[in-house]
């Protein structure tokens, strides 16, 4: 791997960027790129990249302020502001929790990244190929889109509902917001959150020879 300052699509990479700001350092760019381009069970896909990659942001604004925190204590944050799962309550809760120990949470917010942001560090900036099957990185692609979607819709619903409360329209408590779409298989009977149905790789029907 080779830098050259003068590409300018390496100097405009948003990850190489975060790196330096959140002081990760180039120890992990070089792990992001081991983990991706491994031949074996360690690899790690786009998607997964990119949730790791945040919660080192995470995990190194946390330190930026002096805060400690436990195993498996970044995780759990990370899942209650990004888990389209959790409830509006709970997710308020956390990011409260952040602002008091002094983290910026919409600057965090948005310097989350996306699995696009990391294939651009890691074909363009940092010129790595993965040459196996890319059948993973097509479903990914497909989740992305999905759960983006998802995103919007509970944004907008959430938001909706917290104005119409507010106003009085509507009477509603502390709420939790479910927004899925099933798939139901007719040959074979099962049916799967179309999420989990990419992410297993498909229904109980038997694959074709």
């Amino acid at each position: 791997m080779t830098n050259d300052d003068s590409n300018p699509q390496r100097t405009s990479s948003k990850v190489a960027q975060l790196l330096d700001e959140y002081d990760l350092g180039d120890s992990f760019g070089d792990e992001l790129e081991r983990l991706w381009t491994a031949d074996d069970d360690r690899r790690k896909s786009l998607r997964d990249l990119a949730e790791l990659f945040n919660q080192r942001l995470l995990g190194s604004a946390l330190r930026a302020t002096g805060t400690s925190t436990v195993d498996g204590e970044i995780d759990n944050l990370y899942r209650l502001l990004t888990d389209d799962d959790v409830s509006s309550g709970m997710r308020t809760e956390a990011q409260a929790r952040l602002e008091r120990e002094g983290v910026d949470v919409v600057q965090l917010e948005r310097d989350f990244v996306s699995y696009q942001a990391i294939r651009s560090y890691l074909t363009e900036y940092r010129d790595a190929e993965y040459e196996g099957p890319s059948e993973s990185e097509r479903t990914d692609s497909v989740l992305d889109t999905i759960q983006n979607l998802r995103a919007r819709l509970r944004t907008i619903t959430e938001s909706s509902l917290d104005r119409l409360r507010s106003t009085g329209r509507i009477t509603l408590g502390n709420f939790r917001l479910f927004v899925d779409v099933s798939v139901l298989c007719e040959d074979c009977g099962s049916q799967y959150g179309v999420i989990d149905l990419l992410e297993r790789g498909g229904c109980d029907c038997e694959p074709d020879d």
